[in-house]
């Protein structure tokens, strides 16, 4: 499970990144470490068809009898056909932009290990293969119900790479413009195909420690 990742790009690199127009540009704050609950950008297609750049809580709610709301970051490609996630899959996908993301390891205490992409700088933008809904209702236990747009994404089998950190999910990644068109828009057996682990050599760790930051030291 992937619960942090780091956003290290401006609004209008994602915009250039990810195709979308500057006047479908939300803002947001730049330079975000990414906790479950918190507020980011999120790319999906508009009903006009267009792509859209917004700002989504990270986390479907969950309601749990007695207790607070759990926010569910993380979607398994096993369990896509669940009432809980399945609309979503099928009629609101979206992009997560992202520069790195950590995962722990086994220690005591835990080193945290940033994982990037490869490209022509040390930490390019890719996107996590996102889907999204309207939530109504509470956040919090005995809290007021609001009503936000909420966002997870997909997990899949881990890469030869990351399972010696995190032996059981890794992010569904999408790096190229394709894969992120087919993403969002194409048709299932489509879409379905790129829920796969990431290539290894495609990737690299770019910071090991206890920070929960990603420090962005090269």
């Amino acid at each position: 499970m992937c619960n942090l990742y780091s956003l290290h790009s401006t609004r209008e690199e994602i915009g250039k990144y990810l195709k979308v127009s500057h006047n479908r540009m939300g803002q947001f704050p730049e330079q975000l470490t990414l906790f479950p609950g918190r507020d980011a950008p999120v790319v999906r297609v508009a009903e006009d068809g267009e792509r859209e750049l917004v700002t989504m809580s990270w986390g479907f709610v969950f309601l749990q009898d007695g207790k607070a709301p759990r926010r569910v970051t993380n979607t398994r490609d096993d369990k896509v056909q669940s009432s809980f996630w399945k609309q979503s899959i099928e009629a609101r996908r979206c992009l997560v932009p992202v520069t790195s993301f950590a995962e722990p390891d086994d220690g005591k205490p835990a080193q945290w290990h940033w994982f990037a992409v490869q490209g022509d700088t040390h930490r390019p933008l890719f996107a996590f293969a996102g889907i999204w809904r309207r939530w109504k209702g509470p956040v919090k236990k005995d809290g007021p119900s609001v009503e936000i747009d909420t966002y997870s994404f997909m997990t899949t089998s881990p890469n030869e790479f990351t399972e010696r950190i995190h032996h059981d999910r890794l992010p569904a990644m999408l790096a190229t413009a394709e894969d992120q068109e087919t993403w969002l828009t194409g048709q299932s057996q489509l879409w379905h195909s790129l829920l796969k682990p990431f290539p290894p050599s495609k990737m690299h760790e770019v910071q090991v420690g206890p920070d929960k930051l990603d420090l962005m030291k090269d």
